[in-house]
C-alpha cells in the first residue's frame, strides 16, 4: 500500500513541476521586457525603436505569382490594394484571383503581401516589409459519400472512374482564406536581448542616430482550417480569397508565433493536415482566456486519465471474484470501447481523441479476459482457449444479470436494428463498413447507458456496491466532467460529444446506489475478500 501511494505521489508531484514549469515558460512568451534606456528619451544607446511611432502612411498590396521567389514586378498579378491603410481599423475583404494553368494542374500559387509607404511601388520602397505565403497546399481528397440502395446517378460513375486512380493521391487545394495582422504596439526593444521568436520578422533601419524596426506583418497560419479548403480541377480559372486584417499585441504575436512552431513540429512528426487542424482549432476558435482554462483542464484531463488507468488494471489485476460483477457489463464495455475506437479511427477524429480511445480499447479486451477466467494454452502454433468455473455466490451474480439482459434486450435489440435501417434508407455513407460502424455506434452513443443498467440492477439485488472499482471511477467521473468542456472545444462526431454528457447521469445514479448501499465490512470487497475473515493480530505482551 506504501509503494502505490508512494508512486501516485510522485506523479502527481512531477504533474505539479510540469504545470508550474508551463506557467513560467507562458509568462516568458507573453511578457517582454522593454528597454531600460528607453526612459531617457529617444537618443538612448541600444534600443531598437518602432518606426509607427512616426506615423507613416502605408498602403497594403497584395500579389500572386507561381514562383516563391521575385525579383522584379514580371509574372506577378495584384489582386488587392488598400491605399490609405490604416493599422488600427480591421476589414475583410473578398477578391477573385485568377487561377494560372501551372496551379491548375496540381501546382502551386504564393501571395506576395507588401506593406509600403503610399504612392511608391513595392520594389521601389526602401522601407518596404513583405512576406510570402502559399495560397494552395497539397491533401488527399475526402470520398465522396453515397446512398448504398439506390447507389450512383450515371454522371456519377463517370466521374468515379475518372477518379478512381487518383483518390489515394494528393492533390492541390486552394486556401480561400489570407488572415494578416500587424503589431501595433509602440515597444521599445532592448537591442541586445531581441526575443528570437519576433527577431526573424522584424527588418531594422538606421535613422539618424537611433535604429528603427519597420512594422511588424504577420501572418496567421492557424486560421488556415480544413474546412475551408477547396479542390482545384483542371477547369478553375478563378477563384475567391477572403483577405481579412486585424492588428494583433506584442504578448499574443509572440504567442501565436510559438503556437505556429508547434503545429509545425506536429507535421514534422508525421501528423496529417487534418490532425494539426484540430489542433489549430483550439487555438484559433477558442478565446485566448477560455484557452489558457483549457490548457489547465488539459493538463489535469492528462492527470487523471492516467490514474483511472492504473487504478483500474491494479484492481482487476488482484480480482480474484467475479462477485457482485456484471459480467455483461464489462462484455458490453469491451464491444461498445472498441467499435467507438474503429468509428473514431473512419472518422478521420483528431489523434487528441483517438489515442486515449485506443488505449482503452485494449484495457477492456483485457478485462474481459479476466472476467471470463480464460487462459490461453499453446499447443504447437494453434493456441486453446479455456475458461475457468464460477462458485455459487458468482452463479447468483450471473443470475442476477442474465435476468437484467432478458428484460433490457426487449427494449435495446429493436431500437439498435430501426435505427441501423432508418439509417441505411435517408444517411449516404462512403462504403458498407462505414454504415455497419455508424449504426453500431450509433447504437453504443444512443443506447449504451442501457447496458450499464444490468450492473445497477446487480447493486440493487445484492444491496451493495463495495465490489466495485471505487478508485477508479471517481478519476474517470472527474475526466467526464472535464470531457462536457472538451466537447465544446475539439472537433469531433455530434454522437460523441453527446456520449459525454450522457456518462454524467449514470455516474449520478452510482453515487446515489454508494450513498444507498454504504459498504458493509461483512461484504465480500471488490479483491474477493471480507475484512471480518481477516485474521485477528495476536495482542502483544508486555
Amino acid at each position: 500500500m506504501l509503494s502505490r501511494s508512494s508512486f501516485t505521489s510522485l506523479v502527481v508531484g512531477v504533474f505539479a513541476v510540469y504545470v508550474a514549469h508551463t506557467c513560467w515558460v507562458m509568462y516568458g512568451i507573453v511578457y517582454t521586457r522593454p528597454c531600460p534606456a528607453a526612459a531617457g528619451g529617444g537618443g538612448a544607446a541600444g534600443c531598437v525603436w518602432p518606426y509607427l511611432a512616426r506615423r507613416p502612411k502605408l498602403q497594403l498590396s497584395v500579389y500572386t505569382a507561381t514562383r516563391s521567389n521575385i525579383g522584379a514586378e514580371s509574372n506577378i498579378d495584384l489582386v488587392l490594394n488598400v491605399e490609405d491603410f490604416d493599422i488600427e481599423s480591421k476589414f475583410e475583404r473578398t477578391v477573385h484571383v485568377s487561377v494560372p494553368k501551372k496551379t491548375r494542374n496540381n501546382g502551386t500559387l504564393y501571395a506576395y503581401i507588401f506593406l509600403h509607404h503610399a504612392g511608391i511601388l513595392p520594389w521601389h520602397d526602401g522601407k518596404q516589409v513583405h512576406i510570402v505565403s502559399p495560397l494552395t497546399t497539397y491533401m488527399v481528397p475526402k470520398p465522396e459519400e453515397i446512398n448504398l440502395l439506390t447507389g450512383e446517378s450515371a454522371t456519377q460513375q463517370i466521374e468515379a472512374e475518372k477518379q478512381t486512380n487518383a483518390l489515394d493521391e494528393p492533390v492541390s487545394h486552394w486556401r480561400s482564406r489570407l488572415t494578416l495582422n500587424v503589431m501595433v504596439e509602440d515597444f521599445v526593444f532592448d537591442g541586445s536581448s531581441l526575443p528570437a521568436d519576433v527577431h526573424r520578422y522584424m527588418k531594422m533601419v538606421q535613422l539618424g542616430k537611433t535604429v528603427h524596426y519597420l512594422p511588424i506583418l504577420f501572418i496567421d497560419q492557424l486560421s488556415n482550417r480544413v474546412k475551408d479548403l477547396m479542390v482545384i480541377n483542371r477547369s478553375t480559372t478563378e477563384l475567391p480569397l477572403t483577405v481579412s486584417y486585424d492588428k494583433i499585441s506584442l504578448g499574443k504575436l509572440r504567442f501565436w508565433i510559438h503556437m505556429q512552431d508547434a503545429v509545425y513540429s506536429l507535421q514534422q512528426f508525421g501528423f496529417s493536415e487534418k490532425d494539426a487542424d484540430e489542433v489549430k482549432g483550439i487555438f484559433v476558435d477558442t478565446n485566448l482566456y477560455f484557452l489558457a482554462l483549457t490548457f489547465f483542464v488539459a493538463a489535469f484531463h492528462l492527470l487523471f486519465d492516467f490514474l483511472a488507468f492504473k487504478n483500474d488494471i491494479s484492481f482487476w489485476k488482484k480480482k480474484r471474484s467475479m462477485i457482485g460483477m456484471s459480467t455483461k457489463a464489462v462484455l458490453w464495455r469491451c464491444f461498445s470501447t472498441v467499435v467507438i475506437f474503429l468509428f473514431l479511427l473512419d472518422e478521420q477524429t483528431s489523434l487528441l481523441v483517438l489515442i486515449p480511445a485506443g488505449i482503452g480499447a485494449v484495457i477492456e479486451l483485457w478485462k474481459v479476459k479476466k472476467a471470463l477466467k480464460m487462459t490461453i494454452k499453446w499447443q504447437g502454433l494453434r493456441p486453446k482457449i479455456q475458461f475457468g468455473t464460477y462458485n455459487d455466490s458468482e452463479k447468483k451474480t450471473e443470475e442476477y444479470d442474465t435476468q437484467a439482459m432478458k428484460y433490457l434486450s426487449y427494449l435495446l435489440y429493436p431500437l439498435c436494428i430501426g435505427g441501423a435501417g432508418y439509417s441505411l434508407l435517408n444517411v449516404k455513407y462512403k462504403s458498407w463498413y462505414s454504415w455497419l460502424i455508424n449504426s453500431f455506434v450509433n447504437g453504443v452513443y444512443a443506447f449504451g447507458f442501457l447496458f450499464m443498467l444490468p450492473q445497477l440492477f446487480v447493486n440493487y439485488k445484492m444491496k451493495s456496491v463495495a465490489h466495485l472499482p471505487w478508485k477508479a471511477f471517481t478519476y474517470k467521473a472527474f475526466n467526464t466532467f472535464i470531457d462536457d468542456i472538451f466537447a465544446f472545444i475539439i472537433t469531433m462526431p455530434t454522437s460523441h460529444r453527446l456520449a459525454c454528457f450522457r456518462d454524467d447521469v449514470v455516474f449520478l445514479v452510482y453515487l446515489y446506489q454508494r450513498w444507498l448501499y454504504p459498504v458493509d465490512k461483512s461484504r465480500v470487497n471488490e479483491y474477493g475478500e471480507s475484512y471480518e475473515e481477516k485474521p485477528k493480530k495476536k495482542p502483544h505482551r508486555e
